[in-house]
């Protein structure tokens, strides 16, 4: 049966409820879609229309958007995401499929395409290659950090907006700027409406320092082992990539376009991007 576009799916991985948003027929190329830190599925709301015999499943990544938070004595570590998008595409009955990430997205992608090298048919990221590191000798500042913030957290009341268009508004000026189309498809999927007002519903520990990050030999060590073919989409004002860890993969296309960290929630680099994964996919 065809995916109609738009629509929604629910998976059940490890006791926990993992949302996603699907466009494209189900006889396409599958590729799984990984959105940044704070955002959600509808991330890829502008892109996905103009993607061609590409089936793509958007995954609203736990703590994020319709899916469960992890539990809260539990740290939102980024590895953890590997095991949730392996049981979806298990459950979807995909023994190998495409990977299309953006920022955090990119990073979760990496890892899963290293660890897992015969999964992953082609690697497309967007504004990211690889985790946050920590060296070894920084990890108990580290580790002290997180717990110190977690503990002044406790017990902290939520900040509601008065109106969901004062929420949009707030999206549209945060640290990275996206439109007020853009800022509206990410905030319908992340704001409920309870007493007081309009509240984030992503999990307030998403926030938090991590407890503890993989460092840059580790994660270049992912990276050596990625197998797949790889696109790299940066955007000329987003974020500083490490020339190194682009060198150390095996087969990577990159492109630089005009635009800024979300690119592919922009009118005219959307465009761009969906030609060059539709080149991509279908090499």
């Amino acid at each position: 049966m065809a995916i109609l576009v738009g629509e929604e799916s629910r998976f059940e991985v490890n006791g926990h409820l993992i949302a996603a948003k699907s466009w494209g027929d189900s006889a396409g190329t599958p590729v799984i879609g990984l959105h940044g830190w704070l955002d959600n599925a509808a991330t890829f709301n502008r892109l996905a229309p103009m993607l061609d015999g590409v089936r793509l499943i958007a995954l609203d990544l736990m703590g994020h958007g319709y899916s469960d938070h992890r539990p809260a004595s539990m740290p939102y570590y980024i590895w953890d995401n590997v095991a949730d998008v392996l049981g979806v595409a298990d459950q979807l009955g995909l023994q190998e499929f495409a990977l299309l990430g953006h920022s955090m997205g990119a990073s979760i992608a990496t890892l899963l395409a290293g660890a897992f090298p015969e999964r992953v048919s082609k690697l497309m990221l967007i504004e990211g290659i690889a985790p946050l590191v920590t060296e070894a000798d920084q990890a108990p500042q580290q580790l002290a950090q997180a717990i110190l913030k977690r503990r002044r957290m406790q017990g902290r009341a939520q900040k509601p907006y008065p109106s969901f268009e004062a929420a949009v508004e707030a999206r549209m000026n945060g640290r990275w700027p996206v439109d007020k189309d853009a800022a509206e498809w990410l905030v319908e999927r992340s704001l409920v409406q309870r007493e007081g007002g309009y509240f984030w519903s992503s999990d307030p520990s998403l926030v938090l320092p991590s407890v503890m990050r993989i460092t840059e030999e580790q994660a270049e060590g992912f990276i050596t082992r990625v197998d797949a073919p790889v696109l790299l989409v940066l955007g000329d004002q987003g974020i500083p990539q490490s020339d190194r860890r682009i060198s150390l993969f095996r087969t990577i296309d990159k492109h630089v376009l005009k635009g800024g960290h979300h690119l592919h929630l922009e009118q005219q680099a959307a465009g761009e991007i969906a030609m060059l994964i539709n080149n991509h996919i279908n090499e």
